[in-house]
């Protein structure tokens, strides 16, 4: 599996706002995958939550994830990002669900009424399937 940095035909995927999951780890190790909205900040991947999901729980006993990323014209097109939370903060005021939102639905997150967490995930390693394998 390549190391960082991520080549440019893989960020390029990863800019679009395509399907996603994130899995993480229970306390007994059990991993938990869920479909998730990601963004590409910079070299580390933003995701975020509602404050009452359990996968807060998860990351904050074990940083580690893989967020799988399909290419939404072609699953056979993925990258899988294995790697680790390095920063979760309150997501004061909604502004990184709305950056988010906006991403994938090109308007503000409309649940207003729950407070939400952002997590970024510092990526390790990663592997490409399709048009971008580790080339």
């Amino acid at each position: 599996m390549p190391n960082p940095p991520l080549p440019d035909h893989v960020r390029e995927l990863l800019a679009k706002p395509n399907p996603s999951v994130i899995t993480t780890l229970r306390a007994d190790g059990q991993p938990v995958s869920v479909a998730t909205w990601y963004l590409l900040d910079g070299d580390r991947v933003l995701v975020n939550m509602d404050e009452g999901r359990r996968r807060l729980t998860h990351l904050r006993n074990d940083p580690r994830v893989t967020i799988t990323v399909l290419d939404a014209d072609s699953w056979y097109t993925h990258v899988s990002i294995i790697g680790r939370v390095v920063e979760m903060k309150d997501d004061e005021g909604l502004a990184d669900i709305d950056r988010l939102s906006r991403h994938y639905n090109g308007r503000r997150y409309p649940n207003r009424d729950r407070g939400r967490v952002s997590a970024w995930v510092k990526v390790d390693r990663w592997h490409g399937w399709g048009a971008v394998t580790g080339r």
